[in-house]
């Protein structure tokens, strides 16, 4: 026989709007320290690049920032990348194959099969594939390879704690957002991102530590990179008239367009090199191919092209350049991408974008220098990696330009509506669920949270008396419900006793004892867990989960039984979830009745 208090207490968790707990508190300070590490890895990598762009290019050791486009080395360019790309080849077959591809789904890929754990070869292969692949004219940017590097850096400071497999996830985002922020001065946007893209959840448990690494980064960073926005342009007015509005949404469906064109240009790539006869080792070789003759024929295409971003937005860059950025380089990106090499997505997309927003200045109204450009690059960057919120955010950091906030806005959805609407995944996700993942984007309240055990449970069951002698009588029960397994035992003033299987009272009648008064403690089950009223659902499914059992007796504070709760009964939230987003009614009349009311009213 077990006591009511002891049964009642069992597994009982206090209830509030968060689930969070004082241990969110250690995650933080662990990824603090992730922050500040993460800040120094993205001004190494960003040296490496340099480096590896002035050796491959100008034939000199330095860490110096230079752009490939400067260099003189006529056909032989066609080499340099080509020599990249067997290097990162032999890297990722005799390294680690996780070094390929732009580093954000690789993030994803960990943290949803393999328990956000990150193999330390691939923190250290990660950045110096990068660098190589970027320094040899790559058209790449550094923040996905940043991305990756921060999160295996958080990953393997996680592994070496007793945490758990969602706290090792939120270490390894907090890496990921502080590399981020260093790289782009975006503390706000790397945190949005963590949320629209990386952590499946939006709880405080996980945001405040990602947070918390992210400011550390964005600290951090005049000490590495320096202060100020990474583009500044001049202030924008904060009026937006109708017609700007409309060029707005039209310039955010021509960024969602070339978005979907983007995307299935690089898995059309991919798919091509799957078809070749060769070893995929060899693949970023002959990816470098195409980037070597890109180069030639438009040397802006190499390399990250921070500087080319940065003339878009002061209106700099003419008629020609923008064709070549938005043909060259879309054109051996594309290939690139899709030879599996490394590099990350987010800076050539800012560039196709600005050089799409070039084309609509000479069309659109104009609202300032760098407008068109600026809205471009959001909705280019919202439409092709499903991150709206991050986008809009990103790109008011990128440029201290807070006026834009509504045209990036317009634009923005506009282009994510586009792309949601056209394409079942995103240019991030379709490389996980090629592996045999399928990744769900979208974020709702659990309708387990939002019912209660007291909407669901069942009040009309059969009960059993208990007497106060310890005796229960189970005559009741001849014949037998059909369809109940779990009887609840009840005082004759209604509180909880205990509760019997149906297995076991199948067992006493066939011994002949079901008219008879049976001992309670020879009946009753020696566990018994009870639900409250008030409790979510969700804290009644975790605690089946716990216990292994699926029905629970509802019991208020006072012990008084009130119904029982089975795992079939918490479908009904499910199927009223399902009927909220499938049925339509017409609550309202489409003309009002109050008329023909007041007519009716006066003719009487």
């Amino acid at each position: 026989m077990t006591s009511h208090s002891h049964a009642a207490s069992a597994g009982h968790e206090a209830l509030g709007d968060f689930t969070t707990t004082p241990r969110m508190l250690t995650i933080a300070a662990i990824a603090i320290a992730i922050g500040a590490a993460a800040s120094f890895v993205a001004r190494l990598l960003l040296d490496l690049i340099a480096l590896a762009t002035n050796i491959s290019f100008f034939g000199r050791f330095s860490f110096t920032p230079v752009s490939p486009a400067a260099s003189h080395l006529g056909p032989w360019l066609i080499a340099v990348p080509v020599i990249g790309g067997l290097v990162i080849g032999v890297m990722a077959r005799y390294g680690s194959e996780r070094i390929r591809g732009h580093g954000i789904p690789e993030a994803i890929e960990s943290i949803l099969i393999n328990g956000s754990r990150v193999a330390p070869r691939v923190a250290v292969l990660k950045p110096i594939s990068a660098a190589i692949s970027i320094g040899t004219g790559g058209p790449f940017g550094a923040e996905g390879p940043i991305i990756l590097t921060g999160g295996a850096m958080g990953s393997l400071v996680a592994q070496h704690f007793h945490l758990t497999s969602s706290e090792r996830k939120t270490l390894l985002v907090a890496g990921a957002a502080a590399g981020m922020s260093a790289t782009f001065a975006t503390p706000v946007a790397a945190v949005l991102l963590a949320v629209e893209l990386l952590l499946f959840e939006w709880k405080p448990r996980s945001a405040i530590p990602v947070a918390c690494a992210s400011i550390t980064a964005a600290l951090l960073r005049p000490l590495f990179l320096g202060n100020g926005p990474l583009f500044p342009v001049p202030l924008h007015t904060a009026h937006l008239s109708a017609l700007g509005a409309l060029a707005c949404v039209l310039s955010g469906l021509a960024a969602g367009g070339l978005s979907w064109l983007l995307t299935r240009g690089v898995y059309a790539a991919e798919d091509a090199f799957l078809r070749l006869p060769v070893h995929w080792m060899w693949w970023p070789a002959i990816g470098g191919v195409a980037i070597g003759l890109g180069g030639l024929i438009f040397p802006q295409a190499l390399g990250v092209g921070y500087d080319v971003i940065g003339a878009l937005l002061q209106g700099d860059v003419g008629v020609g350049s923008i064709v070549g950025i938005l043909t060259v380089k879309s054109l051996i990106w594309i290939i690139a991408l899709g030879s599996g090499t490394s590099g990350g997505v987010l800076a050539p997309l800012l560039m196709m974008g600005g050089a799409l927003g070039g084309l609509e200045a000479r069309v659109f109204p104009f609202e300032g220098v760098g407008y068109w450009p600026l809205v471009s690059m959001a909705a280019i960057l919202g439409g092709t990696m499903r991150v709206p919120f991050t986008a809009v955010v990103f790109a008011l950091e990128l440029t201290s330009d807070v006026n834009m906030l509504l045209p990036l806005l317009i634009a923005v959805s506009a282009a994510y509506a586009v792309t949601v609407l056209t394409l079942p995944r995103s240019i991030l996700t379709e490389k996980v669920s090629r592996r045999g993942y399928h990744v769900s984007r979208e974020y709702a309240v659990d309708p387990l949270e939002i019912l209660s055990a007291r909407e669901v449970m069942r009040g009309s069951v059969v009960t059993i008396e208990g007497h106060a002698n310890g005796t229960l009588d189970l005559s009741s029960l001849i014949p037998s419900t059909p369809g109940q397994r779990l009887y609840p035992v009840v005082a004759p003033d209604g509180r909880l006793l205990g509760t019997v299987t149906r297995a076991r009272v199948a067992h006493l009648i066939e011994k002949g004892t079901g008219l008879l008064s049976v001992p309670f403690a020879t009946a009753c089950s020696s566990r018994m867990v009870v639900a409250r009223p008030d409790e979510p659902l969700r804290v009644v499914v975790r605690r089946m989960a716990e216990t292994g059992l699926t029905r629970f007796p509802v019991v208020d504070q006072g012990g008084q039984f009130l119904g029982m709760v089975a795992l079939i009964d918490l479908l009904q939230a499910r199927r009223r979830l399902l009927e909220a987003e499938s049925r339509r009614d017409r609550l309202l009349p489409l003309a009002p009745r109050w008329p023909a009311a007041f007519a009716k009213l006066r003719g009487a």
